[in-house]
């Protein structure tokens, strides 16, 4: 099994950057089988398809746009996905979108898609979540963490949180 938990997000908008900051807080307090590769793919969009194609599962993590309050978070499975590339709920969207449409037409789509999400509340030029946001992001590596159980591949918590070595693309 291949796994990948890939953040995307631009981090000098404030809470664009949740994706992000959620794997790498996630890999200080987490080790992962060696089939399970955690990448921070910034704003990278068809950069990615290398690091996407033929996987079992992707674990996306990502600011949504969903109508719902800020700070609320969501998950996405199945054929909410599918309704995710329908409506424009994240700036990457387009990003992901393509990505995946290519990797379906060149037969090397993942296998699952998981969208862990938090709806943002502040796009200013900072490398700060709102406090809103950062409220959130405990839940959400608490999210991933029980996403790589149900699929058979627990994480470890650490005994001490690391220096961050997660993967930036490109």
């Amino acid at each position: 099994m291949s796994i990948l938990i890939l953040g995307v997000g631009n981090i000098l908008l404030s809470d664009e950057g949740i994706g992000v900051r959620v794997v790498e807080a996630f890999e200080k307090r987490y080790a992962v089988p060696e089939d399970v590769e955690i990448v921070d793919g910034g704003t990278a969009g068809m950069d990615l398809l290398d690091v996407i194609e033929y996987r079992d599962h992707v674990i996306v993590v990502d600011a949504v746009k969903t109508g719902r309050p800020p700070g609320t978070v969501v998950r996405l499975t199945g054929d909410d996905v599918q309704g995710f590339f329908r409506t424009k709920i994240s700036p990457h969207q387009l990003g992901l979108s393509e990505v995946l449409a290519a990797l379906s037409l060149l037969d090397a789509s993942p296998g699952g898609v998981t969208i862990i999400g938090v709806e943002p509340l502040d796009f200013s030029t900072s490398l700060d979540l709102s406090p809103t946001i950062a409220a959130k992001l405990d839940a959400m590596v608490e999210m991933v963490a029980e996403d790589l159980t149900a699929l058979g591949r627990p994480a470890e918590r650490r005994s001490r949180a690391l220096s961050s070595t997660t993967t930036r693309w490109p």
